[in-house]
């Protein structure tokens, strides 16, 4: 059957409703708007990023589910997509039994929600490498992890976003401050946590897979691989039944949160494959169709699962500069059911976050000309209303001869910026 987009705000509209309005979800409606949707974007608070470009903006405890519930009735739409895991993911699942598509699918925005959830999957049911792990409700229960785990470990709330409440603990002496910093960082009243062994990893890379119902294929540069090939060459990610790779996105995180990005990664062909093989267990077991950001560890030829998002990755906002489709763009295709393009990384690239950390209602920036001068920077700046403490603001984008110098590029960018808190 043809699919058929009709005209927003008409009667035969394809509606679309997103929960949760960040920096992330601002660039889905974008596309989503491009390909002739109406967008409807919820979120807590009123004026986040997304709600500022959709068709309509509401306001409402996502985590109330009969909030939630009458929102969606009242909308009434065609395609659900979650932006954040702080959602009352039950009210999603009645909705889907009703014939509303969520994206991906009801049942893994419940279990991405959690650490608990995706990692008994990962580990327990499709028996991929993770780190040894231990599932706690306590100071005393965390003591014992421990000393079965050995130090360092991670300790993170099984539900919390952007690192907060994650810390590694170097000694016991830490274990109180971490646990009770956990607990303060977590969502919602849960005091469950997961304690991780730490893995000696060489990197860590985010791989952007999409799910889809149209076929494509993607294209990077030889950086990729160490197989030889000429400089006219390209390097062909595999495409597997419904699912496509764009090439590996390196990360660096403060404190469980992403700072700077860059693509392509340079990885042996082995621990390509073998990242390839992981990502497309995890995402065809969560089925459905639309974009995931698989988080994984590296050291040599060994990879290990770490974490899923189904949705576009924060660190994937790199793609905004260094591919010809974003993940943004992508993820509409696909969770609307459309082709797949040939997807190209065309240079080496880099982002850089544009952090804030003050209180203000009325944000500014200066030093945007100066960063702008770089004919290979550009900028996306979130918009966000208001700041109360640490928060991404925005981040800077670059290319480069190699990812190195795209790195120093955003760097050298954002440095040049300043926020003005009025």
């Amino acid at each position: 059957m043809a699919i058929r987009i009709g005209t927003p705000e008409k009667p035969d509209a394809t509606r679309v409703m997103l929960l949760g309005s960040g920096e992330l979800g601002r660039e889905v409606v974008i596309e989503l708007m491009r390909l002739g949707c109406e967008v409807i974007a919820v979120d807590r608070y009123k004026g986040a990023p997304a709600q500022q470009v959709a068709h309509r903006a509401i306001t409402v405890s996502m985590l109330d589910a009969d909030a939630l519930r009458a929102v969606i009735r009242e909308v009434n739409p065609h395609f659900i997509v979650p932006e954040i895991e702080a959602i009352a993911t039950e009210v999603l699942t009645e909705f889907e039994a009703a014939g509303v598509k969520v994206i991906p699918t009801a049942r893994a925005a419940q279990l991405t929600m959690n650490r608990e959830g995706i990692r008994r999957l990962a580990a327990e049911e499709l028996q991929l490498r993770t780190s040894p792990y231990f599932f706690i409700e306590s100071l005393a229960e965390l003591e014992t992890a421990a000393k079965k785990l050995g130090f360092p470990l991670v300790l993170k709330p099984i539900m919390s976003s952007s690192g907060k409440g994650q810390s590694l603990v170097k000694t016991a002496a830490d274990l109180e401050a971490a646990y009770q910093y956990a607990l303060e960082g977590g969502r919602g009243k849960s005091a469950r946590m997961i304690a991780e062994g730490f893995i000696d990893f060489d990197y860590e890379i985010t791989l952007l897979t999409i799910r889809h119902g149209g076929r494509g294929s993607v294209t990077g540069t030889p950086a990729l691989s160490t197989v030889e090939v000429t400089p006219s060459e390209s390097q062909t990610i595999r495409h597997a039944g419904g699912t496509t790779f764009c090439e590996p996105i390196g990360h660096r995180q403060v404190k469980g949160d992403y700072h700077e990005s860059w693509q392509p990664h340079p990885m042996s062909a082995v621990a390509l494959a073998e990242s390839q093989r992981i990502a497309a267990a995890v995402t065809t077991a969560l089925g459905g169709y639309g974009l995931f950001g698989v988080e994984l560890f590296v050291k040599g030829d060994t990879v290990w699962f770490s974490e899923v998002s189904p949705r576009p990755h924060d660190t994937g906002m790199v793609t905004m500069i260094s591919q010809n489709y974003s993940e943004f763009a992508l993820h509409a295709r696909a969770l609307l059911g459309l082709p797949l393009p040939e997807i190209k990384t065309e240079l080496p690239s880099a982002s850089y976050v544009i952090l804030g950390n003050g209180h203000s209602q009325n944000l500014g920036y200066t030093g945007i000309e100066a960063a702008l001068a770089d004919p290979q920077v550009n900028i996306r700046l979130f918009s966000k209303p208001e700041i109360d403490g640490e928060r991404r603001l925005g981040v800077v984008l670059a290319t480069g001869a190699s990812t190195d110098e795209a790195r120093e590029r955003a760097k050298s960018a954002m440095e040049k910026i300043s926020v003005i808190y009025g």
